[in-house]
């Protein structure tokens, strides 16, 4: 069953009966429906409503509102609107129907209850067994590293690969669409008008940066590059303090990555390979700039990050493989 706003003022008069506090009443609201709880300011302006002897829960009567203007074939045909158009605004709504912006808002937000929220950019469409196989993947690796407490932990070596870019980003605020209540936020897989690009291949521990690495005259990462270029910088770096350490790559599903030719090398060198969860321009300056800004960064934020690494593992596991926002 779908609330709408009478219902949440039923609930919060029986809140108030039963002498809650209006924060309190606010965080049981928040518990239950989450984004569809009423704002905090509804919340206390009920309150003060039923302090002063309020028991109706309807609307008062606006004088001089147009009396035509929320009907029900108006907000059907808003109703109509939004589906065929979820992007569709208020001038757009006001030239179709000929009705006030006062009038909009009521039939929007009172009578259909929608909201018009951003959508939450994601690299990919998971399918169910890719969730499954990413909640899998941090189960286990939450599980052999200790939830990230265990020393074994600085023998990680993260990479990956990132393109520089010079691009023209859509604004986000255009990914706004109408949601109605109980619908789930919009998402929206990221498209950017690139400009021009540079690759580099970064890798980082717990301790800090190892090395980054650009692709010099060549477009894509091969696995010839990676094992005759790329590993032998990376690996002589990771055994220039201890040639006895313990190392464990956790890199992408790239093809480069899973070659043949590279497994061999990196068991050759005695490296472990760490598998990793599904999907989880020449710009000389922007490449100079992307590995200042990496060596900035001191030991205990990359700390930090291999910290907040494990905690991502787990709100992965607990909302089931979706993606989520950056915490």
């Amino acid at each position: 069953m779908q609330l709408n706003r009478v219902h949440f003022r039923a609930i919060i008069y029986y809140n108030f009966q039963r002498q809650l506090s209006q924060q309190e009443c606010l965080a049981e609201l928040l518990s239950v429906f989450g984004n569809e709880a009423p704002h905090q300011s509804t919340i206390f302006r009920w309150y003060g409503e039923f302090k002063r002897g309020r028991v109706s829960l309807s609307d008062d009567p606006r004088v001089g509102a147009p009396k035509t203007a929320v009907i029900q074939e108006n907000i059907n045909a808003v109703r109509k609107l939004i589906i065929e158009d979820r992007h569709v605004t208020y001038r757009e709504i006001e030239a179709s129907l000929k009705i006030s912006k006062s009038s909009i808002q009521k039939n929007l937000h009172e009578e259909l209850g929608v909201r018009k929220l951003v959508s939450r950019w994601i690299p990919h469409l998971l399918t169910e067994e890719q969730k499954a196989a990413r909640v899998n993947w941090c189960q286990k690796t939450l599980d052999r590293f200790n939830s990230g407490n265990s020393e074994n932990v600085y023998s990680i070596v993260n990479s990956d690969k990132s393109w520089i870019y010079c691009y023209e980003p859509e604004n986000k605020r255009q990914t706004a669409v109408w949601v109605f209540q109980g619908e789930e936020n919009p998402t929206k897989v990221i498209r950017s008008r690139n400009v021009s690009k540079k690759m580099v291949a970064t890798f980082v521990s717990r301790a800090g940066h190892i090395a980054t690495i650009p692709l010099n005259e060549q477009i894509t990462v091969t696995a010839n590059w990676y094992t005759t270029i790329c590993l032998p910088k990376v690996i002589t770096e990771l055994r220039k303090i201890n040639p006895e350490r313990r190392i464990i790559f956790h890199q992408d599903n790239a093809s480069s990555h899973t070659a043949q030719k590279t497994r061999q090398y990196l068991t050759e060198d005695n490296v472990e390979l760490l598998d990793h969860p599904p999907y989880s321009p020449d710009i000389k300056e922007a490449v100079e700039a992307f590995k200042n800004a990496v060596l900035d960064l001191p030991a205990n934020e990359w700390n930090k990050c291999f910290e907040n690494w494990f905690e991502r593992m787990q709100m992965c596991i607990n909302i089931r493989g979706e993606y989520f926002e950056k915490q």
